[in-house]
């Protein structure tokens, strides 16, 4: 809580009169109130001493600076002096009242707000008996002590008669300050939102009973003439029945109604001040100190247990409600992960559905089936109805199981991680058929064993073969072995390249945003996510799948261009000749991948040539033949050799040295990736590679490209076109994507260009939008995304329903893309706002754009709008 404080309270310093209005309006409505407050309990009881059993204005002062701070004292001292001028008493004696009210109330407020939160201090039972403490000690004591100096120099009274005033005086402020003050405070401060129609009527009720109990025990009425002397006669000590006012009070404290409680103290304690006035029992006039000190006692049994008692009640419905809130998100939390872990679950499944050769199955800790996949069925026999739940031992032989075989492979793979297992199995049927595979054991992050996973493979055909087909089946092998990795790298780089289209896109929107001394770490991110899109570009070339975007380019005139490229790959002992002819060398390549695929030669070259050497590219025509041109034999191709003078490939390595991950590298210092890509771009360009190497002499690797002689060149002036400004026009593009990270990355590309984007998860979505009417001029989808309708699917919709409709599609890789047609656009992840930009550049404008020749791309940077 912010303490009031002398420094926060200065009255001269207003920004503006209606400040100045507002306090001085503050301060005289305080003023009357205190004033008249003071006037009716009678400040000095000079005639009878029993005049006075409350003292209101000493918990009222308290109460208000509580809630106001320091700032309203000059208050205090107008509402305790204005009584001197309506009537005929000393200004010292209403001074010193005044003045010690305030001091009581700074001194109070002081205290609570160090020891007890300030005007919060009734917020737990803790706090109220801390504020019932410093009420009943220094805050009345003050008050009382210089009220009476006030009094005893003003009338000149003795000590002895000082002190027993001052004691009376003590008492009455004791028994008002802990039932006035909380009234006030909790009202100001409880928000009236939590008082509900039910939630009030028990408020009213609660006061009702209170004033009702306080009127039958202590009232003066009953005896008189308005309620008959029978109920005297009948209640001869009614004045016990007091005590049950405590019912309703800790009924309300049990409901955690602080305010209720209070008000009704406050109506109880008022009725009993009443029957004290006329000496009602158990308030004797002829005892005015043992009378009020029993008020005190009672006034602090009905304030300060009752609402200590909803304090706790009140705090304990707060936590309980807080843990109720906390309790709501982990389910929620709990539901995610449980969300998470199924889509996981199915994912695997998916996974190993998908792997069409090899039977892949799941055991728990003691060798049970678990899951099963439809390879399994197919080569066992076995449904998955059938075998989950049964021991995988059923497929041994009999002797194998009665000698152990099936635990042994179990603890073979827990000791090491994997166990091979080879040999003859049983099918379902009874028919023998050979295996070949591995279990492993799998772990959770503790290391504790939770189960093991089983890959076979039937391998009957090939053991059964002859032995002339040896070779073939390690051919066969090894081709389907490829298509295995290239379909894992393929998938792999696919979720790759979404992350580094979330990193790259991200970093572009920093170096937009950010703070401009953050270059640094800028330039680290996109540094590592051009890294990352090197190698996934490696693995995909390498697996052959890889969007590739060819153009007619001048073979030659490249390769010159990449001359500072690839003299940055090398070191500076290495000497670069360049022997590439001035005339047309045309071909039809992604330039982007040739590129890569020298730079790759290149700096395998550099690390062969520890102590510097030479590094030659030479271009030459030649004609194709069986080795170089296959089915193409008499075509015209280009032969990029690239050769170095460096430590060279013994023989019998030199066949692997395009495999997948070989090198000869020392760990850590290669992928393996390098001359993987190389091959695999020379043959999605049509053409091949060779390599040729002596130890201790180099090596020279050939790439053969067709030659492309009889297509048009992209022409610079077609780029430099595609490079001019557009003129502004504020154009929609749909964005579907099932990441919403890469979703949102997407958009922000195209927002920089200019667009608005409106954003869709899934195809079913976005022709939802379609339908609708919204204004669309490009939609922009992701191929791979659930749902029945893929990204080619949903251009199929969009062409057929809008044909006007422009579409483009985007992937990191994805078997799908091969069913798109030619004419279907398709960026490959990830890009940044240059190459989008390219991208759209080159897509057909939307028939509004053309009639009023708008083109699509816009240079407008206004504010976009997402969906």
């Amino acid at each position: 809580m912010e303490r009031a404080g002398f420094a926060k309270a200065k009255i001269f310093a207003f920004g503006d009169a209606r400040s100045v209005a507002a306090y001085a309006a503050e301060i005289l409505i305080i003023a009357a109130i205190y004033g008249g407050l003071a006037e009716s309990a009678r400040l000095v009881p000079a005639i009878n001493p029993t005049a006075t059993p409350l003292w209101p204005p000493t918990g009222l002062a308290l109460a208000l600076v509580l809630l106001r701070g320091y700032r309203i004292w000059p208050a205090i001292l107008v509402g305790a002096v204005s009584p001197c001028l309506m009537a005929d008493r000393s200004l010292l004696e209403f001074g010193a009242a005044g003045i010690g009210s305030l001091l009581a109330a700074f001194a109070g407020t002081w205290l609570i707000g160090r020891w007890s939160n300030g005007s919060q201090t009734f917020a737990t039972s803790s706090g109220v008996a801390k504020f019932a403490i410093i009420c009943f000690a220094p805050t009345t004591i003050i008050s009382s002590t210089i009220a009476l100096a006030g009094v005893t120099l003003a009338n000149e009274s003795s000590l002895s008669d000082s002190v027993v005033a001052g004691l009376t005086w003590w008492l009455a402020d004791a028994a008002a300050a802990p039932v006035i003050a909380p009234v006030i405070v909790l009202w100001a401060t409880m928000p009236l939102r939590i008082f509900s129609k039910w939630n009030l009527l028990a408020s009213i009720t609660v006061a009702a009973l209170a004033g009702i109990i306080g009127l039958v025990a202590y009232s003066p009425l009953i005896g008189s003439d308005l309620v008959s002397n029978d109920l005297e006669v009948l209640l001869p000590h009614r004045s016990l029945l007091g005590f049950l006012v405590l019912l309703p009070l800790i009924w309300a404290g049990l409901r955690g109604g602080r305010c209720t409680v209070a008000t009704a103290a406050l109506i109880f304690i008022g009725v009993a001040v009443w029957g004290f006035s006329v000496g009602n029992d158990p308030f004797p006039k002829m005892d005015p100190n043992g009378a009020l000190l029993s008020l005190l006692m009672l006034s602090i049994s009905v304030s300060a247990p009752p609402l200590a008692l909803a304090a706790a009640i009140a705090t304990h419905q707060t936590r309980e409600a807080h843990l109720l809130s906390v309790q709501d998100q982990l389910n929620g939390q709990l539901e995610r992960k449980a969300l998470a872990l199924d889509n996981i679950r199915r994912h695997f499944q998916t996974l190993i559905e998908g792997v069409v050769d090899y039977a892949i199955f799941a055991l728990d800790r003691e060798g049970h089936v678990t899951s099963w996949n439809s390879t399994a069925q197919k080569i066992t026999g076995y449904t998955s109805e059938e075998i989950v739940g049964k021991h995988f031992g059923i497929f041994y032989r009999p002797d194998e199981r009665r000698a152990g075989s099936p635990t042994h492979a179990l603890e073979s793979a827990i000791e090491g991680g994997k166990y091979d297992v080879e040999g003859w199995r049983i099918r379902k049927n009874g028919t023998p058929f050979f295996i070949t595979g591995s279990v492993s054991s799998s772990r959770d992050d503790a290391g504790n064993l939770i189960g093991f996973i089983s890959i076979l493979r039937d391998a009957t055909e090939r053991r059964d073969a002859e032995e002339k087909l040896v070779q073939a089946r390690e051919q066969l092998a090894m081709s389907q072995k490829m298509e295995a990795i290239g379909k894992l790298t393929g998938g792999i780089a696919h979720d790759f390249n979404n992350l580094l289209m979330i990193i790259g896109g991200s970093a572009q929107i920093f170096q937009r945003l950010l703070d401009p001394k953050l270059p640094k770490a800028i330039e680290a991110i996109q540094t590592a996510a051009k890294r990352g899109e090197s190698l996934t570009r490696q693995l995909l070339t390498f697996s052959r799948h890889q969007h590739l975007s060819p153009t007619v380019v001048d073979l030659n005139a490249s390769i010159k261009n990449m001359r500072t490229m690839i003299e940055s790959s090398l070191r500076g002992n290495i000497v670069y000749n360049e022997n590439v002819g001035d005339g047309v060398a045309p071909v039809k390549v992604d330039l982007a991948e040739l590129e890569l695929a020298i730079v790759n030669i290149a700096v395998n070259a550099r690390d062969a040539m520890t102590s510097g050497g030479t590094f030659t590219l030479s271009v030459h025509a030649v004609i194709a033949d069986q080795d170089t041109g296959g089915d193409r034999r008499g075509k015209a191709f280009f032969a990029i050799t690239l050769g170095d003078t460096g430590t060279g490939i013994p023989p019998n390595l030199l066949s692997k040295m395009f495999d997948p991950f070989f090198t000869t590298k020392e760990v850590g210092k290669g992928t393996g990736l390098g001359l993987s890509q190389v091959y695999g771009f020379a043959h999605q360009a049509g053409g091949t590679v060779t390599a040729d190497s002596k130890v201790g002499q180099g090596t020279t690797i050939t790439i053969y490209l067709p030659s492309c002689a009889d297509e048009q060149i992209t022409s610079k002036e077609l780029a430099a076109a595609r490079a001019r400004p557009r003129q502004p026009q504020r154009q929609t593009v749909l964005v579907v994507d099932d990441s919403p990270e890469v979703a949102d990355v997407t958009s922000s590309l195209f927002e920089h260009l200019g667009y608005e984007t409106i954003y869709r998860d899934s195809a079913e979505a976005a022709l939802k939008l379609l339908d609708t009417g919204t204004k669309i001029d490009l939609v922009f989808s992701d191929i791979v995304m659930p749902g029945t309708i893929d990204g080619v699917g949903l251009a199929r919709e969009v062409r057929s329903r809008y044909p006007g409709l422009p579409i483009a599609l985007t992937t990191g890789y994805s078997d799908a893309a091969k069913a798109a047609p030619p004419s279907l656009r398709i960026l490959r992840k990830p890009f940044d706002t240059e190459a989008l930009r390219d991208f759209i550049q080159d897509l057909a404008p939307p028939r509004s754009a053309r009639s009023s020749g708008i083109p699509l791309a816009s240079g407008t940077t206004d504010a976009v709008r997402r969906s």
